[in-house]
């Protein structure tokens, strides 16, 4: 009885479960970027966009970005959480490197910079085209570098934090680990799009690919020492 009651306490949960959380995430991205086009017809304007394009779309659209900054917002949550569950499991797992700390640091970073840029979103939505033009326009380059820029950024420091472990210890299949490696790499790369727009390319394999590896990463990485794969 009391090894069944240990058996049965090892195999309680640790947290929320990761890879449930991550799809979420992904949904509620999706949702952010889908939304906003099937009601307004047209995509969000970025910073590369034509001059006044911005204060014309949140003029003419404003619930179409209320909708963007909602789900924008709401995709923060799930994602600090995951932060949050994957360093406990990390920890759990007896690694005592600096991964688990980058990872949670990069997750926390991300959820917060995206929650930013989502209620700033909201509320350029809400403020409809009383806001002159100008200031639209340095908003909406805000919630660009808050939502693409530091997202991203933030997120391949979780990609990175819990890849290189997983490569070094197998905590996963190693292509796993370094297909995350290299998604945390093109994350990083992309804030050069502050300076140059041609790596504007690279957020959406930050954000989209960065999510769904870490759906994989959520199922797959181990919840025990002892379920982890032993090497020879």
């Amino acid at each position: 009885m009391t090894d069944s009651a240990v058996t049965t306490k090892s195999r309680r949960p640790d947290g929320p479960p990761a890879g449930i959380l991550a799809i979420i995430a992904l949904a509620l991205t999706l949702c952010a970027v889908v939304a906003p086009v099937l009601v307004s017809g047209s995509g969000f304007p970025t910073p590369s966009s034509t001059p006044g394009a911005d204060a014309h779309y949140f003029a003419s659209h404003g619930f179409a970005a209320t909708l963007s900054g909602f789900f924008t917002f709401a995709a923060s949550v799930p994602t600090g959480i995951y932060a949050a569950t994957v360093l406990a499991r990390l920890l759990k797992l007896g690694i005592r490197v600096p991964g688990p700390n980058i990872a949670f640091f990069g997750g926390v970073t991300a959820s917060v910079l995206l929650a930013c840029s989502g209620l700033l979103t909201w509320a350029l939505g809400e403020a409809g085209s009383g806001v002159p033009g100008s200031v639209i326009r340095v908003l909406n380059d805000f919630v660009f570098a808050l939502g693409g820029v530091g997202f991203v950024g933030g997120l391949g420091l979780l990609i990175a934090g819990m890849s290189v472990p997983s490569v070094i210890l197998r905590l996963v299949p190693r292509w796993l680990g370094w297909v995350g490696l290299v998604i945390a790499a093109a994350s990083e790369v992309s804030f050069l799009a502050l300076l140059w727009p041609g790596f504007d390319a690279l957020l959406p394999v930050g954000r989209f690919l960065g999510l769904a590896w870490l759906i994989a990463m959520g199922f797959l990485l181990p919840r025990d020492r002892r379920e982890v794969p032993r090497t020879s």
